[in-house]
């Protein structure tokens, strides 16, 4: 005897009700909290992020405060040279300008995704996302010149304080994974929106969940260039 069409081509038929309900309620993207579980489950995600930015900013700071080397000068490890005359944090000015402008544009992505204007909305994730790769890219960049010129190493730094090189490569390259994610987040998700993918459901919210994550990303690292690079 064979099972029931139902049962035999859905397999959650087989599950007990309240996994079904369970199932059901998630994939439906139910609401919580009076928003949607996607954009609560993004708020949880941030603020567990947040917990971890602030213990590795903290640890920094008291390691910083309690050394009783010389910590390197900022201004003097990240300067540029141009025609033989150094210009100091050049680079970090950009680097911060290029991420910052990408918020602008994320925001209005948002702006056209709930207008139902989807190519304007793709196109402003693109440009998001192309910044977000510039700062990766100059970020690496920057650790280069770090390695290879002036010697830094996370268990060592002939410029002064060994926990330079620890907390340098650990925040910062915590902070670029996060961008790096944030890039290729920005990018299936511009590209299921140029593919009419939210057309068919009328839901656009998911651009909103990846603007989120994208201003989070930028907001740390505005923290990051206060106390790293300013200090």
């Amino acid at each position: 005897m064979t099972a029931p069409l139902s049962t035999a081509h859905d397999p959650l038929a087989r599950l007990p009700e309240g996994f079904r309900g369970l199932i059901a309620d998630w994939s439906s993207d139910q609401r919580a909290f009076k928003v949607s579980w996607g954009k609560a489950m993004m708020w949880i995600f941030l603020l567990s992020d947040t917990f971890v930015f602030s213990c590795f900013l903290t640890g920094y700071m008291t390691v910083r405060m309690s050394t009783t080397v010389p910590w390197p000068n900022p201004s003097e490890v990240f300067a540029l040279s141009f025609g033989g005359q150094p210009v100091p944090l050049i680079l970090i000015a950009i680097m911060t300008f290029v991420l910052i402008t990408s918020s602008g544009t994320m925001a209005m992505a948002v702006n056209f995704a709930y207008r139902r204007q989807r190519r304007e909305c793709a196109m402003l994730m693109l440009v998001t996302a192309l910044f977000g790769a510039m700062f990766v890219g100059m970020q690496a960049f920057e650790w280069t010149k770090l390695i290879v010129d002036e010697g830094v190493r996370p268990w060592g730094n002939p410029m002064g304080a060994a926990q330079f090189g620890s907390t340098f490569f650990m925040i910062t390259g915590f902070h670029g994974l996060h961008v790096t994610c944030g890039v290729i987040y920005l990018l299936v998700v511009a590209l299921r929106v140029l593919g009419g993918h939210y057309e068919r459901s009328g839901n656009y919210q998911i651009v909103e969940i990846a603007g989120l994550y994208w201003h989070f990303v930028d907001l740390v690292w505005v923290f990051i260039f206060a106390l790293f690079y300013l200090w």
